[in-house]
């Protein structure tokens, strides 16, 4: 399978850092090193149009990470504009509906599910997470914002990774009006 992350972002000075970046790869170059700069974003209107898979899921990790293979090498996912009830966290008691979360995501996504993996400006999280919007590759479904539709997510804007931002805050309004999911479980807490 051929590495081909996809990317969307808003043209900024940060976009030229990052594309500089990735135009000059450091004498050590590990093999991580090689799917970030594989990863380099383009500027472009914010969406992307889907390509053939660039990912399978391995497992589920909780309703914000998986753990997927790409070229033959497993690598954490966490989805980008999205933020889940901890359910797996070291020393982290288990939040409300953090259980739910996680099995609706596998719900979703089940083992060996082709994706289509789409960046935006950075590459990584501080956990080296590769970051990423998540579609399901059978039929486009956008797997970030049906869990925010479903109400087992709220919006986690971290700038500069926000094509989806607006959409996002839009859809977490949508589910906690209609006391979707957690908006029904865990107002309050």
């Amino acid at each position: 399978m051929m590495l081909s992350i996809m990317a969307v972002a808003c043209a900024s000075e940060s976009d030229q850092s990052v594309q500089n970046a990735a135009d000059n790869p450091s004498e050590n170059a590990t093999s991580e090193d090689a799917i970030e700069s594989a990863l380099s974003p383009s500027v472009g209107s914010g969406t992307a149009e889907l390509s053939e898979p660039n990912a399978e899921v391995g497992r589920v990790v909780d309703g914000d990470t998986i753990v997927a293979m790409i070229d033959g090498a497993e690598e954490r996912i966490r989805f980008i504009g999205i933020d889940t009830p901890e359910s797996v966290k070291p020393n982290s008691p288990v939040e409300c509906f953090g259980k739910e979360a996680s099995a609706h995501l596998a719900e979703y996504l089940p083992p060996g599910t082709p994706l289509v993996l789409v960046r935006d400006v950075e590459a990584r999280d501080r956990y080296d997470r590769l970051l990423a919007y998540v579609y399901r590759a059978s039929d486009g479904l956008f797997v970030n914002m049906q869990m925010m539709l479903d109400g087992y997510a709220q919006p986690a804007t971290y700038p500069p990774n926000v094509a989806h931002t607006d959409q996002f805050l839009a859809a977490s309004r949508q589910a906690r009006e209609a006391e979707l999911g957690l908006w029904s479980a865990c107002e309050g807490e």
